[in-house]
């Protein structure tokens, strides 16, 4: 059905733009006669698929629980149960004020949890006494086929929750409260509210925030605990399109914090936490290309405002001001060294954690607070050449201990707790992986591509080192991503192990428009230098081939929403590289969406992507690389899989669904796979979530040749 469209004086004729129609009962009657399609030439895959999730089951400690993190007068934690879908969120008592230790709880051996009023199935002796269930998303999600948790908090004194939920995955969440002395829930329900919600300290109130027609979140309320919904405060409200707004607290519950953020600047809005009805006052005015965050810390007893900015320092640098002059004297804390990224900062009572990048890896570094201001930074050290760490679970302001999260492409994720005064590490709990594992069988490796403009591009390997020979050409997974600075860091993965095993090579290609570099690195890969992301992907494919990593007829490459877009420019730009491509969620009618700012999020887009509309030379840009743009006549495509949600409101189903409709015009070997009733993020429960990657996975191993091949 021809559709006319036309800008800058360039008109377009789009044959598929009739699938955005949602309520169309054609579009539905295509999009199941896609997944029909899609089956029928995978059938032969269903032995395999099965075997997969086999595998990730028999791999996953399916009855486990959190390390308990402390918070008040009590320790919180999270349950999983065989058998069940969701979490289960418990607490228990702590019985000494002065210790930091979280207990040591064993798995349960019921098969199911306790749910709100009803006693277990069997008894548990590993729980600890007095354990009390908060919720449990079994309980929640009962009666829908999707389930997300948008928001859990828990007041200071510990006696209320606020929680949101969303059974559609339009990511449109109601928020409700609970009284924990009855397990009840008050009478307070607020629909459609975004993610995230934070309690006054006093518990009185709660504040949300809501989003426009664009999904854009822009409101954020104040809520009277015990009180109609309709009687809510708008606090906050920002008109500019291309801003985002959140809310949330200081680590020290000292102020409220209002974050606004485009793409490219920031504003934060404070309030002192104790007044929570009071007025919001402005810490630094937004100033375009200048972003910043702040953290509240005490320093020789006295309010100081820690703000981590890139005003004139491209990779931040860490100042602090006091708190009632928050224009006054500048202190530098931490100054802007170049190739060193900053990222976060915690402050606790005697100790700042800063979390920053240095040569593609995460880092953590503490800076103790002592009579003379901010002492000499100290930073953790780690043996392996890939890892990712990064702080979790520290919401005591007091507390004499760092947790941080660590993990690499060969070792499961683990939790220390770090003690700032002696320097001790102390291991809480490594991912239990079940079956014949031993991670030093798995070898980890960093390689460098160089792009055509001579830059270096590193790549992240992990591969059996009892089935692959480096130098012999080997099945390989190639993994990218490529925009807003997000990093995709080497971390562990019980599904991965399935390719593994079978003597595949995973890899990841850290190319610009993510932030493993740097700011510069996110900068080279955004906006008018695009392309880069995408040379830089097909210069790492190319190099694992010529080093003999791999060939590429053995060669898979993988990426989602607008690591998507990645996968569709390089099906256009380099489709001899490549056996197959696996695109999720894929953002492959990017100039489309960017053209339109009544489309969720497009206007808030235009400082990552360049505005298209009003701009002549971003139009022109984006149109040669969007993928649906450059699908292509007499071009000999890879296998491609594209897979998508019917309520995704990030990057809309029809994006997928038009770009395969054009790939199989051309003759490309081209299937849909889209998910009914499930969001960005796909189907929810962790048992869905494993048939969807088995499927995926099954696919991907038939793709590289290893479809009878059995793990080792």
């Amino acid at each position: 059905m021809p559709h006319e469209r036309t800008h800058h004086g360039d008109t377009v004729v789009d044959d598929y733009e009739w699938l955005r129609e949602k309520e169309n009962p054609a579009v539905i009657a295509h999009l199941e006669a896609e997944n029909a399609y899609s089956r029928a030439q995978t059938q032969h895959l269903d032995p395999l698929r099965k075997a997969i999730f086999g595998e990730i089951k028999e791999h996953t400690l399916e009855t486990d629980l959190s390390v308990p993190t402390r918070r008040g007068s009590w320790w919180y934690y999270s349950r999983s149960f065989e058998g069940k879908q969701y979490a289960v969120h418990c607490r228990a008592p702590i019985g000494d004020p002065d210790d930091w230790t979280p207990p040591v709880l064993e798995p349960a051996e019921a098969d199911n949890p306790a749910v709100q009023g009803e006693p277990f199935e069997t008894p548990r002796s590993s729980a600890p006494q007095g354990e009390q269930i908060l919720l449990d998303g079994n309980v929640e999600a009962a009666g829908h086929e999707f389930y997300s948790l948008g928001s859990f908090t828990i007041s200071e004194d510990g006696t209320k929750l606020a929680y949101a939920t969303d059974t559609v995955g339009d990511e449109r969440f109601t928020l409700r409260i609970r009284d924990l002395s009855t397990g009840s829930d008050l009478d307070d329900e607020i629909p459609n509210t975004f993610h995230g919600a934070v309690f006054s300290p006093d518990g009185a109130y709660v504040f949300y925030t809501t989003v426009d027609d664009a999904w854009r979140p822009d409101t954020v309320w104040r809520h009277t605990v015990g009180t109609p919904s309709d009687a809510d405060v708008a606090v906050f409200r920002e008109p500019d399109e291309r801003y985002w707004v959140g809310i949330g607290l200081t680590r020290s519950k000292k102020y409220l914090v209002i974050e606004l953020g485009s793409k490219i600047t920031s504003e934060a809005w404070i309030v002192d936490a104790s007044q929570p009805t009071g007025e919001f006052r402005v810490v630094w005015p937004r100033r375009e290309g200048v972003e910043y965050s702040i953290e509240h810390a005490v320093v020789n007893g006295e309010d100081r405002l820690l703000i981590l900015h890139n005003d004139g320092a491209v990779d931040f640098e860490l100042v602090d001001v006091a708190a009632d002059d928050v224009n006054g004297r500048r202190t530098t804390v931490l100054a802007h060294t170049p190739a060193i990224r900053l990222e976060s900062v915690d402050a606790f009572a005697d100790h700042l954690v800063i979390e920053y990048r240095r040569a593609g890896l995460t880092q953590l570094g503490i800076m103790p607070l002592n009579a003379d201001g901010y002492g000499t930074m100290s930073e953790l050290e780690f043996d392996e050449p890939l890892y990712t760490v990064g702080t979790t679970g520290n919401p005591e302001w007091t507390q004499p201990t760092v947790r941080f999260g660590y993990g690499s492409l060969a070792t499961p994720s683990t939790v220390y707790d770090y003690d700032v005064a002696d320097g001790r590490l102390r291991t809480l709990k490594q991912q239990v992986v079940l079956g014949d594992f031993d991670q030093n069988r798995y070898e980890q490796r960093r390689e460098w591509a160089v792009a055509a403009d001579g830059t270096r591009v590193p790549i992240s390997l992990v591969y059996r080192r009892d089935l692959v020979d480096p130098g012999t050409p080997a099945p390989l997974e190639l993994y990218g991503y490529g925009s807003y600075e997000a990093s995709i860091d080497p971390g562990f993965s019980i599904a991965r192990l399935s390719l593994l095993d079978r003597g595949a090579v995973f890899a990841i290609a850290h190319v610009r428009g993510g932030g493993e570099l740097g700011r510069g690195w996110y900068d080279n890969g955004k906006a008018l230098t695009k392309k880069n992301t995408f040379t830089d992907f097909i210069a790492a494919a190319r190099h694992l081939i010529d080093s003999g990593w791999t060939s590429a007829d053995r060669l898979v490459a993988e990426g989602g929403s607008a690591g998507g877009l990645l996968m569709g420019a390089v099906a256009n730009l380099a489709p001899e590289s490549f056996a197959g491509i696996l695109a999720g969620v894929p953002f492959v009618d990017a100039l489309t969406s960017i053209l339109d700012p009544s489309l969720p999020l497009t206007v808030i887009e235009w400082d990552e992507w360049g505005d298209p509309l009003h701009d002549p030379e971003v139009y022109a840009y984006m149109k040669s690389y969007s993928p649906y743009e450059n699908v292509r006549h007499g071009v000999r495509y890879p296998r491609i899989m594209a897979t998508t949600s019917l309520n995704d409101t990030r990057v809309l189903y029809v994006e997928p669904a038009k770009w395969v409709a054009r790939l199989r015009e051309v003759g490309a070997p081209a299937l849909l796979k889209t998910e009914m009733s499930a969001g960005h993020g796909g189907v929810s429960g962790r048992y869905a979530a494993w048939e969807d990657r088995a499927w995926e996975l099954a696919w991907v191993l038939d793709v590289l040749g290893l479809a009878e091949r059995p793990p080792a």
